[in-house]
């Protein structure tokens, strides 16, 4: 590819065929020395935020996550391990790999301990940043168990009514199976978004909503460039998404011995070549273990059923949590990933610079 068939930043977003944008991601990881099982891990993460509308933490990341394996502070070949275990608890060990790899390893375990016991639980240290939760209880709940992924993050969240960064964005996402429809799924950050949100807003030159992020001093602000932390989720009630994201924190830091938010180095640097230590945590359930799948299934179904029916104020519609994401995901099976200015200007740069072929062509 030469420089004069490099997209221009002030083009429109462009959509792009998941397929192809899925294999450009692989290459990129191979190109970069990174072993097949965190190509796969990182890839399958990414492509699942995409796909599902979550582009704050879709194909977005990849340059990111190329950055920190060049500089260090992932390691590209890590050995994933199982490093202690008690009945249907255990500990896993992502060795500073990649955290896509590390979740995808740990709730397969869970799982597996979960068809035991009835529940399983891992959690989760030297991990990175491992993208979308909800791409890991989706892995419990195609194979028909509830699943639960909890991370913690470096500081970038104020406390409600603080006036500094203390906990990270913190996601929560949990997935319940559903015969013949789409999962239960509640995938969120505790934070009013994600600060890959702004990033995102800031590459397409919007506001940002009201009471999402503050400036330095805590007060509120619509410039994405300007955003020194973000809100609490719960806008004037913000305590509760502070209090979630202590939930989060203690399963994912305390849990597994890691590092505090407000002790990791900050994500996107300056430095790239430590090992940020992060921690995480899974759950599985196995719901026949609680009452017959046939007694959980009828329930499940009679619950979405009627949320789904229930009144919506006027010009409104009710949807089960996920109902948005499997809507998008239908959509882009059909018209692809869009790429906003600045993330196909990275991909234009990784295609140059690996002698790759773009997802958007030659």
């Amino acid at each position: 590819m030469n420089s004069s068939t490099k997209p221009s930043a002030g083009e429109a977003v462009v959509h792009v065929p998941i397929e192809a944008v899925d294999r450009f991601c692989r290459e990129v990881f191979a190109a970069v020395g990174a072993d097949e099982a965190t190509a796969d891990a990182a890839t399958r993460a990414m492509i699942h935020g995409s796909r599902l509308g979550v582009d704050s933490h879709g194909v977005r990341l990849l340059a990111h996550y190329v950055k920190v394996m060049n500089g260090g502070r992932l390691n590209r070949t890590p050995n994933v391990r199982i490093v202690q275990s008690f009945g249907a608890v255990a500990s896993l060990d992502t060795d500073h790999g990649h955290g896509a790899l590390g979740a995808y390893r740990a709730m397969e375990h869970a799982v597996e301990l979960a068809g035991t016991f009835g529940i399983g639980a891992v959690s989760i240290r030297n991990s990175s940043h491992f993208g979308p939760a909800g791409a890991y209880v989706m892995e419990a709940a195609r194979r028909g168990f509830v699943g639960l992924a909890v991370c913690n993050s470096d500081s970038f969240v104020r406390l409600h009514d603080g006036a500094m960064r203390f906990h990270g964005t913190n996601p929560i996402a949990f997935a319940v199976p559903v015969a013949g429809d789409n999962p239960w799924l509640l995938d969120m950050a505790t934070s009013a978004v994600p600060y890959n949100r702004v990033q995102l807003y800031r590459s397409l030159g919007m506001q940002l909503p009201e009471g999402v992020a503050s400036e330095a001093d805590g007060s509120n602000t619509l410039d994405p460039s300007l955003v020194e932390m973000l809100a609490p989720v719960g806008g004037e009630f913000g305590f509760k998404g502070a209090g979630l994201a202590g939930f989060a924190e203690i399963l994912s830091a305390v849990f597994s011995g890691m590092k505090l938010s407000f002790d990791i180095l900050p994500m996107n640097g300056p430095d790239v070549s430590t090992p940020r230590g992060l921690g995480a945590f899974v759950l599985a359930l196995k719901p026949g273990a609680f009452v017959s799948e046939e007694t959980f299934q009828a329930g499940m179904q009679r619950y979405v059923e009627v949320l789904r029916t229930s009144p919506a104020r006027e010009g409104m519609t009710v949807m089960a949590p996920g109902d948005r994401e499997w809507r998008v995901a239908c959509e882009r099976e059909q018209t692809g990933v869009p790429l906003d200015p600045a993330t196909r200007d990275a991909f234009a740069e990784l295609a140059e610079h690996h002698r790759l072929t773009p997802p958007f062509g030659q």
